[in-house]
């Protein structure tokens, strides 16, 4: 397996992408990796060149360029570098920590869509925070690709995700919900209640109905479906509210005298348990898909450990081929539409 890493994307880099990429490396014999990027900041982090090329080039994208203008005007940047690799089929995925806008921008024009899915769905692996469950995290699409979508874009982004889920978590019979803003059937806009219908005709997809975003990490489906711009709103929310806990907590730790200190203390180990399913690092990056090839973004600010865990995933999903079940099911439907229109026109 053949990976292409920018690695010139993200807060760290290049040095924590070149020490998660070692690590993978050291841990999946079966991979290697082109690093593409400023060869003379790269080559003296790279303690083993083994099974790792670097692909010198001479421009970089940075974080608050505009997405689409940069992958065209920048074509010897590490991102587009990286994207073309696999165009070519020089590479079979391609990583990136860097802005988030391009590296959609690069999978969407330089890599491309596979044939039938009318818009990627931008998706991340949540984890599930209720303890009376067994189950340890969830799929979630569209976290922002889409700032707007129709009812056949979601429809398709639960079966990328049912996919998703079957491949690479291996869930058998994965349990598909819509975010919404109420249980209800008769909840939400036209949109949501066009596509709660949809979904709960289709014989294969497994529709639990409607989730809120108050129970979004309590386990009640293996893949939640929603819409770019809502999906983007509730993931935030979230995370904002979990870092904003997370502050309370501290201050009141340091500022609560000797007793809230040997608390503390006494309560470390269930923060560290705390810390480790909650933490983003453990459940790679964003992967784009409904793409011809795997597209995988991680946090700006990642660090080799979540670098080495989405490696991780990318592996997965190559040796799983949720890929090619992708194109298998979209084509057939594609060919099902084009042989219907063609004898409604005759």
């Amino acid at each position: 397996m053949k990976i292409a890493v920018d690695a010139m994307g993200g807060d760290h880099a290049p040095q924590e992408i070149i020490i998660g990429v070692e690590q993978a490396r050291d841990l999946y014999p079966d991979v290697e990796f082109y690093l593409y990027g400023m060869e003379d900041q790269i080559r003296p982090l790279v303690k083993n060149q083994d099974r790792l090329t670097i692909i010198p080039t001479t421009e970089t994208i940075d974080m608050g360029e505009e997405p689409v203008r940069a992958i065209r005007r920048k074509k010897d940047s590490s991102i587009v570098r990286a994207a073309n690799a696999v165009k070519a089929g020089e590479a079979d995925a391609f990583f990136s920590a860097g802005n988030t806008g391009a590296v959609l921008a690069a999978g969407l024009f330089i890599v491309g869509r596979i044939k039938g899915i009318d818009r990627p769905g931008l998706t991340s692996v949540l984890p599930v925070a209720d303890p009376k469950t067994d189950q340890q995290n969830f799929v979630y699409l569209d976290t922002g690709a889409n700032a707007e979508s129709k009812e056949k874009n979601l429809v398709q982004f639960a079966y990328l995700g049912k996919f998703y889920a079957q491949k690479v978590l291996k869930v058998a019979q994965p349990r598909v919900a819509l975010l919404n803003n109420g249980t209800e059937e008769d909840k939400g806009d036209k949109l949501h209640k066009a596509v709660y219908q949809l979904l709960n005709d289709d014989p294969e997809i497994d529709f639990v109905g409607n989730v809120e975003s108050s129970e979004l990490l309590n386990g009640r489906a293996d893949v939640v479906v929603t819409d770019g711009w809502g999906g983007n709103a509730a993931l935030k929310a979230t995370e904002g509210t979990a870092k904003t806990m997370l502050s309370l907590i501290k201050n009141g730790i340091l500022n609560g005298g000797l007793r809230a200190k040997l608390g503390y203390l006494l309560m470390k180990p269930v923060f560290g348990q705390i810390g480790k399913i909650m933490g983003t690092s453990n459940y790679g990056g964003a992967v784009m898909l409904g793409l011809k090839a795997p597209v995988v973004k991680t946090h700006g600010s990642s660090k080799a450990d979540a670098v080495k865990n989405t490696i991780g995933q990318i592996r997965e999903m190559l040796s799983s081929k949720v890929i090619d079940e992708t194109v298998i099911h979209f084509s057939a439907i594609d060919q099902a539409e084009d042989v219907d229109n063609s004898s409604k026109n005759s």
